[in-house]
């Protein structure tokens, strides 16, 4: 980029808040995945005006600009891929209001997802969808990539509970979509097109959320099976049964003993498959459920079920599934990760068919993940060599292939970005896709903001 470009950019935001140096620059190449291009430089905005006079500069000048959260996306969604602009939202972190009358909440883009969960609880509400990186993922990016969790199962993603936005559009113009109300039929419904484009189509600078009552209370069970298949057949079990659990996990053998390695809780080497339910709700209705779901997993054959109503002792059971993603590197040092989704009547299928493909392929593949909605976490560890990355690159197509013929989708929550692009025309038309592209340009003429993302 012209360095008298990069010069005005630094005039917008102040110079310190512009990142210029190197190694500055390098640290936003990539995201928790995929490895990308150097921006030219790093801007850390403070307000929407300040976002539509870059892009305003972009347009003018043809230099890509790049939405980015805290850069946990694991498919390449907030990566440059030719250098530009990175726009990152740490300065704009403040919850502006919280209305306990009308149970919303108003934020900007980077408050932490964890933080803004803390602090509505303080009023007895509830924000409930939970990323695995909720921690440190900013809100922003999740409504960029309509991120999900293991609540979906009962209280649904994030596109659920985003009411309205304020949104910058690539040509420079502040938009305000949706209400702030419960209801609100007025015109196409542009919040939900914004929700989980990845960025390409607007850069999020406020979002409206809808909050609900905080559970009264919380119980959590751990199952543990003899056979990954019983597992399997257990969570098509519960949902046949028409339980409804806030949670159902699911970890597969190599997951387990990953997550024993970590963070030994004494779960035998036999054991081939775990489920960890939550379920929630008023005192008196939480027995009952748990009664009832303890008499399905014992009919599927589960080898032993823990029941704990006590905080502390729930929190020591959720270790074993907390770890399993870092711990999987025990194994080889790359991961491939990909979250694949099923009908929950499939679940069986997929899990037989990832442990046939990894046998095949002579690969480590772990599934773990979101089994009450059908959505698995599928880790590819391989070995940092040409022949591993290759095996690998034909096993995923091999696994997306057979999600789709199961009735799948590619993703639940982790988006398209780079690392899925190759695949869409395996789950879309070519005339849905060619539709997608017409929106894209009608909102991005000139191609400006975050591009090669989703389209190869």
């Amino acid at each position: 980029m012209d360095q008298a470009i990069i010069s005005e950019i630094v005039r917008i935001v102040g110079k310190e808040n512009a990142l210029a140096s190197p190694e500055e620059r390098k640290c936003y190449s990539y995201d928790a995945r995929t490895d990308g291009a150097i921006p030219d430089l790093v801007a850390l905005p403070s307000s929407a005006d300040e976002v539509s006079r870059i892009l305003l500069l972009a347009n003018k000048h043809m230099f890509p600009v790049i939405p980015r959260g805290q850069g946990s996306g694991l498919t390449g969604g907030s990566v440059p891929i030719k250098g530009g602009v990175v726009l990152t939202f740490t300065r704009m972190n403040k919850i502006l209001e919280i209305d306990t009358n009308n149970l919303i909440a108003v934020v900007e883009p980077g408050v932490i997802t964890y933080v803004f969960q803390e602090e509505v609880a303080k009023y007895g509400l509830f924000y409930p969808p939970d990323p695995a990186s909720q921690k440190y993922a900013s809100l922003g990016g999740n409504v960029a990539e309509c991120a999900g969790g293991p609540n979906s199962l009962k209280y649904g993603v994030t596109r659920d509970y985003v009411l309205g936005l304020e949104v910058v559009k690539p040509t420079g113009e502040i938009i305000t979509t949706g209400v702030r109300t419960m209801k609100g039929v007025v015109g196409y419904d542009l919040t939900r097109l914004f929700v989980g484009s990845e960025g390409t189509l607007g850069v999020i600078t406020k979002i409206t959320l809808k909050l609900i009552p905080a559970p009264e209370t919380k119980a959590t069970i751990l199952a543990l099976f003899n056979k990954v298949e019983d597992t399997a057949e257990a969570v098509s079990g519960i949902v046949a049964a028409k339980i409804v659990p806030s949670t159902i996990e699911f970890m597969d053998h190599a997951s387990i003993r990953c997550s024993e390695q970590a963070n030994p809780m004494g779960i035998p080497e036999n054991i081939e498959g775990l489920l960890l339910i939550e379920i929630d709700g008023s005192k008196d209705s939480i027995q009952a459920l748990a009664e009832k779901i303890r008499e399905v997993l014992v009919r599927f054959r589960a080898a032993e079920v823990k029941l704990t109503h006590d905080p502390v002792e729930a929190d020591k059971l959720w270790q074993a599934r907390r770890v399993v993603s870092q711990a999987t590197y025990n194994l080889n040092p790359v991961k491939i990760a990909e979250d694949v989704v099923v009908p929950r009547s499939n679940i069986p299928k997929l899990i037989r068919f990832l442990e046939e493909t990894g046998k095949r392929f002579d690969l480590p593949i772990l599934s773990f993940g979101h089994a009450g909605d059908g959505n698995f976490h599928v880790s590819l560890m391989i070995k940092d060599t040409p022949e591993d990355y290759a095996r690998a690159h034909d096993a995923v197509r091999e696994i997306f292939a057979e999600t789709i013929r199961l009735g799948g989708t590619l993703s639940g929550e982790h988006g398209i970005g780079t690392s899925k692009a190759p695949y869409l025309s395996m789950e879309l038309s070519p005339e849905v896709i060619d539709t997608m592209k017409k929106i894209k340009q009608l909102f991005d003429p000139n191609n400006i903001l975050n591009p090669g993302k989703i389209f190869v």
